[in-house]
Parts: C-alpha cells; structure tokens; sequence
C-alpha cells in the first residue's frame, strides 16, 4: 500500500511539472508610465574588484512594461563611453521605486573607469533618464 501511495505522489509530482500551464502564473501587469524618471540616489559602487564592478542605483518606478533593464555605458574615457552592461529587473507595479544593480566585468586591475548609468523596458524604449558621468578605479 505504501508502495502505491509513493509511486502516485511521484506521477502527480512530475505530471505538474510537465504539464503546467504557463498562462496560469502570475504576471506583472504593465503599469502607465512616469511622467518623469529621475534618479532618486546613486549611482555608486557597491563593489569594485580588479576585474568586475557592481554599480547600483535608486530611480522613481519608471511604469510601462514590468521587464526592464537597468544600462552602464563605460570605458576609460569620460568621453568615449563605449563599453555597455546591462543586467534585467521586473518592475514591481506596487513600490513607489526602483533599485537597479548591474554587474560591469572584464575590468582591468589599476585602471580608472568613467560610467554613465539609464534604465530602458525590455522593448528597448528608454526611460529618459541619465546620470551624470562619475569614475572609479579598480584595486
């Protein structure tokens, strides 16, 4: 009886895993959008290694689709920002804010880097909204 019992729990296990129904989750809905995107702290780095940054920024919650992406354009130029980063964030629709943190790799030891920072939805709309250019200079 146990044996049977065990071997029903494993069909319904993995008939659920199988056979879901992704419709079924639950999905951010697109919200309207802000009629203004500012950055409300940073940007600044969390982390700074030899050859990886992490940069982190706070901007009011942009709305419009909840897939975005939070964007560094870098380089060792601050006028020759050609370098680009990007990591993808879900907005969530019911916080006033957003926190974006995005990974910068391949840096090179005892360099200085010049960043930018934006945020964009997944269509690849911009946020309108840019950071000055700040720098920083891995150990």
């Amino acid at each position: 009886m146990r044996k049977l019992f065990l071997r029903m729990v494993i069909a319904v296990t993995v008939a659920m895993l199988f056979f879901s129904i992704p419709a079924a989750t639950q999905l951010s809905p697109v919200t309207a959008k802000a009629a203004h995107v500012q950055i409300t702290q940073g940007p600044e780095t969390e982390r700074v290694d030899p050859d990886f940054a992490i940069i982190t920024w706070t901007s009011n919650n942009p709305g419009g689709s909840p897939e975005h992406d939070g964007i560094v354009r870098y380089g060792t130029d601050p006028n020759n920002l050609t370098e680009i980063a990007k990591s993808p964030i879900r907005l969530n629709p019911s916080h006033p804010y957003t926190v974006f943190r995005v990974r910068m790799p391949g840096l090179k030891p005892k360099t200085t880097y010049y960043y930018t920072v934006a945020s964009m939805e997944a269509n690849g709309n911009y946020d309108q909204v840019k950071s000055p250019v700040r720098h920083f200079t891995t150990p």
